[in-house]
């Protein structure tokens, strides 16, 4: 029989943590430096590229995560031709080597955006 923090799933979370019930919590139970180097992993070639290049290719990743990968939902919020979207949707991919199609790197993608700042409440 496992025992009451074993059934909670709290066994892995550091000590003063109640529980991880969302990514905010666990990222919250990560110590900053590593959220900050993991984000600057992620994202620091699609901020490096958008500052060189004034490109929005950070801002894309956002919205294409927040419409669920959605190509059509995607380009409308953004106000851009779907070929648009898709072009800069293979560079962001091209930059860091991570594969929007795939559910693993967009959670990748989702915890680095959220790593840093403090998650949105409403």
């Amino acid at each position: 029989m496992r025992d009451s923090a074993g059934a909670s799933g709290d066994e892995g979370l550091p000590r003063g943590v109640p529980g991880a019930d969302s990514y905010a919590s666990l990222l919250a139970s990560v110590p900053e430096g590593t959220r900050s180097s993991f984000r600057d992993r992620m994202l620091g070639p699609l901020e490096e590229y958008d500052s060189a290049r004034r490109a929005a290719l950070l801002h894309t990743l956002e919205v294409f995560l927040s419409c669920s990968g959605s190509w059509s939902t995607t380009a409308a919020r953004l106000h851009v031709h779907v070929n648009t979207l898709r072009y800069r949707i293979r560079r962001i991919e091209d930059l860091t080597g991570r594969d929007l199609g795939t559910l693993e790197d967009r959670v990748d993608f989702f915890l680095a955006l959220r790593a840093v700042r403090p998650a949105r409440t409403s």
